[in-house]
């Protein structure tokens, strides 16, 4: 398996140790990742919790908008060029007068609706975005009925294309917004990715912000000049595993950086529509993001 399949082969076993899945579906979609039903079983194990998770019986109080939604501008799809003669599909948000342009990269689930809303709630506050499909070349996220399969194609994407996928996004960023400053922030698996970014050496980037994104082994940033805002979640011990071996590489590349972990928040606490939403992280989140964007233009 390469580190971006275990990722997500461990993010399914999680998920049913924390009650988001049974363990038929968990079942079903390590098979999708090619696991056999003596590993899949072995896995879902080796990530049993000792207590079962408490039941969710969701916010007491209607839970707010999330950040930026009052201001969000629609995204609208996309094609662009990629390598080798490729098409890439995407979703694009264009602000009314940019201040910079920022590379929105999905989870493991594709891009979908959820990731569209961050793309509209960036070009809202000032930044043009676009959301890129990392399954263009398997006809787009939209062209899955099943969303696990979705996650399983993305598996089997080899991270040389994934790279060479979000520099032509850069590219095209650069097209769209020439001379303004470019960003990137991903989310979960796209947290893995701006890292991947980062490790290639990309130079245009002004700043990067991976939220709770799984180091890639041998990360070396040493290419890159963003300013990079690394985002944790105090309960998210499997992603932050590898929080000390990004903060040392960003160390060793010596790129300005902050590594914040954002107390009794869990993975993925910034996707409104998942289980472990926080409103209030989330919204400090963003906050945080913006004023990054702000501080350092490149």
């Amino acid at each position: 398996m390469t580190p971006f399949q275990r990722y997500i082969a461990e993010e399914i076993a999680v998920d049913h140790a924390d009650g988001l899945l049974t363990r038929r579906e968990a079942l079903r979609r390590l098979g999708l990742l090619g696991i056999g039903l003596a590993a899949a079983s072995s896995l879902l194990a080796a990530c049993a919790r000792d207590e079962a998770p408490p039941a969710s019986t969701g916010p007491d109080t209607p839970v707010s908008p999330p950040p930026g939604t009052a201001d969000a501008i629609p995204a609208g799809e996309v094609t662009f060029p990629g390598p080798d003669g490729r098409t890439l599909r995407g979703a694009w948000a264009d602000a009314a007068d940019p201040r910079g342009g920022v590379l929105v990269i999905h989870e493991n689930k594709g891009l979908n609706d959820h990731i569209r809303s961050v793309a509209g709630r960036f070009a809202g506050a000032g930044y043009s975005a676009l959301a890129i499909d990392l399954l263009s070349e398997e006809g787009g996220t939209a062209s899955f009925a099943d969303p696990a399969a979705a996650t399983a194609a993305l598996s089997a994407v080899p991270p040389e294309r994934f790279t060479a996928d979000l520099e032509a996004a850069v590219d095209e960023l650069s097209r769209r917004l020439p001379g303004l400053p470019l960003e990137a922030v991903g989310f979960c698996f796209g947290g893995g990715m701006t890292w991947l970014l980062l490790a290639s050496g990309e130079p245009r980037l002004a700043t990067a912000v991976p939220f709770y994104g799984p180091l890639p082994e041998g990360a070396d940033f040493s290419g890159s000049r963003a300013a990079v805002l690394a985002i944790y979640a105090e309960k998210d011990q499997r992603v932050n595993a590898t929080r000390d071996a990004a903060t040392a590489a960003l160390e060793r590349a010596g790129l300005t950086h902050e590594v914040v972990t954002f107390p009794g928040a869990d993975h993925a606490f910034f996707n409104d529509t998942g289980p472990r939403y926080d409103p209030a992280a989330a919204a400090e989140a963003y906050r945080m993001v913006l004023e990054w964007f702000g501080q350092h233009p490149g």
